[in-house]
């Protein structure tokens, strides 16, 4: 009995359903109605990159022989850096107006101090801010995997005692 009321209630509904969409002049089939349709966009022509691994893996492999920073890319709405760490510690927390901190920790481990409310800072540039303190800021110990989202106008500092490997990706521009 039960599955006989369950095909009862479906034709009910679809009844139902029927008789409104007629009523209102449109039919359940009709796509336009029923589904959105994105506008064509036009076709993009430049903007993009490919950096192949094999490119990747170079640059990895030379800024592990020096422990450095190195700038991939620099396309002007965001920036991708690699950094290869030993034994380094921020004096002081610094935080941005205008840019954004995606951090992937490829190998190794880092301590990050994150947040909070900056105490005699001072700018190095346009949007650019300095402070040897941030009362309130939360600690993060990141280890390998690790994924951290800075937003723009948050103070941060790091703090490496061993080696780390990370990649930073910053969106910049207006948020």
């Amino acid at each position: 009995m039960p599955h006989t009321t369950i095909k009862s209630d479906r034709r009910t509904f679809l009844r139902g359903a029927t008789a409104v969409a007629a009523a209102a002049g449109l039919a359940l089939k009709d796509e336009k109605i029923f589904a959105a349709q994105a506008p064509p966009l036009p076709p993009v022509t430049k903007g993009f990159e490919l950096i192949p691994a094999e490119k990747l893996a170079e640059e990895w492999k030379a800024l592990e022989a020096t422990a450095a920073t190195k700038t991939l890319v620099n396309g002007g709405t965001y920036s991708i850096i690699y950094t290869v760490e030993t034994a380094h510690a921020a004096k002081e927390f610094e935080y941005h107006e205008g840019r954004d901190h995606i951090l992937h920790i490829v190998e190794g481990a880092t301590m990050y101090q994150v947040g909070g409310t900056p105490k005699g800072a001072h700018s190095t540039g346009p949007g650019e801010w300095l402070a040897p303190d941030s009362e309130g800021a939360t600690t993060y110990n990141l280890k390998a995997g690790d994924m951290l989202l800075i937003p723009r106008g948050t103070p941060h500092r790091r703090t490496t005692t061993g080696t780390v490997k990370l990649t930073l990706i910053s969106p910049m521009g207006k948020a």
